[in-house]
């Protein structure tokens, strides 16, 4: 008798906040803005080969804009916790190291934004669109 399994590539990325909002605060008491929604809990989950090497990268696809003012993206960073899980600040035309690892397993860890508090800022409600991406060869 012959048991065969045939065991493919899987990766799958999970987040458990698809928005988070940082609060008006008065940049004299608070430099850094927590992210309402913080801890911000991220799981990674590969089925790869023993040493193949695992990623997860972050951009942006601009800077904070309401209407025509803008906030540049690099005022908002993150702190990671857990296992290969790095901390890091948004940017908009360079791909950031958000986690890595070798090979299958399943890793959990914890992201805290931040967005850099500043008088300079204009009235408004801003936004901007980050990716995750997760790549395994």
């Amino acid at each position: 008798m012959v048991i065969r399994a045939k065991i493919e590539k899987v990766a799958k990325l999970i987040v458990d906040a698809n928005t988070i909002t940082f609060p008006s605060m008065d940049p004299d008491e608070t430099k850094q803005i927590p992210a309402i929604q913080n801890d911000i809990k991220v799981i990674v989950k590969v089925r790869t080969g023993s040493t193949s090497p695992v990623d997860l990268n972050i951009i942006a696809d601009g800077d904070l804009a309401s209407g025509s003012d803008t906030i540049p993206v690099q005022n908002v960073i993150w702190q990671a916790s857990g296992q290969g899980f790095m901390s890091g600040t948004l940017n908009k035309s360079t791909v950031q190291a958000a986690g890595s690892w070798k090979g299958s397993g399943v890793r959990e860890g914890v992201f805290r934004y931040y967005l850099n508090n500043s008088w300079n800022y204009q009235r408004g409600e801003y936004q901007v669109t980050i990716t995750y991406t997760l790549t395994t060869p």
